[in-house]
């Protein structure tokens, strides 16, 4: 007699399907469709994102490691001490960021959650780890407002820091999806000092943004003259005549928490606030006057 087969199991609950190269379009659509019906059941209508580095931190904790490093520096071979050594004086100095990323988070939330509005506007969001992310998420939370995390699976495991959201804390596989959420909703990026990763995510953004292909106007912020004028120098940019002078115009470079906030106050409120003037428009009868 023959046995009688077991069911198949249904194919959204065939994990080894899911998991394999044919179902990769299917996990794909998971990472636009389970964040997109996430930010609707959160009332999201739009971001205000912000990219630096994950190896910041705060005034405190940069003072600490570096007084821990200074009093132990004897347990290590010279050229140990000194390396450990300017690497912490280096992170005290960069602490700065950290905390401007901080206030600038907790200036746009308390003016953001004044606007009157269904849906929650410009909400702080970050790529969910620490560093300038954390300090982003924690100014947002202070400040009393919702606040994002775009995290990314990584071989080497980035917790999401405490201050996001809990209902809004994502961990995305695919780095163009995660680029995704971070361009769809957003109305204006501000770029603290960072690596490989901060510098692809601006230039990304100034690239749609240079061949018209964004549908949206998104501000551009660059925080830190003194960083970022080390690293990239713009105006060679021009003088090579790889871009246009007016490319210069896509981006604005602050030094300050206040002047951040001052400029993303004005743009958002001219165009993503303020509705456009309709043209007038004049009657036929009136056009057929003498």
């Amino acid at each position: 007699m023959t046995e009688k087969l077991k069911s198949a199991p249904l194919a959204y609950r065939n994990q080894a399907f899911l998991n394999s190269p044919d179902g990769r379009i299917l996990r794909i659509l998971s990472e636009y469709q389970e964040p997109l019906s996430r930010f609707r059941r959160e009332q999201i209508q739009d971001t205000v994102v912000f990219f630096g580095s994950a190896r910041f931190s705060g005034h405190a904790e940069a003072k600490k490691s570096l007084t821990a490093i200074e009093k132990n520096e004897a347990k290590a071979p010279l050229h140990q001490q000194e390396l450990q050594v300017k690497r912490a004086v280096a992170a005290v100095d960069m602490a700065q960021y950290y905390e401007d990323a901080r206030r600038l988070a907790f200036l746009l939330t308390k003016w953001s959650s004044q606007i009157p509005a269904r849906r929650h506007r410009f909400v702080v969001t970050t790529g969910g780890g620490p560093g300038i992310m954390e300090a982003a998420n924690l100014g947002a939370h202070e400040a009393g407002g919702k606040t994002i995390g775009l995290n990314i699976h990584l071989p080497f495991e980035q917790d999401p820091n405490p201050y996001i959201t809990p209902s809004l804390n994502f961990e995305f596989h695919y780095f163009f999806m995660r680029k995704f959420w971070f361009a769809y909703l957003s109305k204006a990026l501000v770029i603290f000092p960072g690596g490989f990763g901060t510098m692809d995510e601006l230039f990304e953004i100034l690239t749609l943004a240079q061949t018209d292909k964004l549908a949206k106007k998104i501000l551009v912020v660059i925080y830190g003259s003194k960083y970022w004028n080390r690293i990239i120098n713009f105006q060679a940019f021009v003088d090579a005549g790889t871009i246009a002078p007016e490319d210069l115009d896509l981006f604005k470079i602050v030094d300050s928490p206040e002047d951040a906030f001052a400029f993303l106050r004005e743009g958002l409120t001219a165009y993503h606030l303020e509705q456009p003037k309709k043209p007038e428009v004049v009657p036929e009868i009136a056009k057929t006057r003498p």
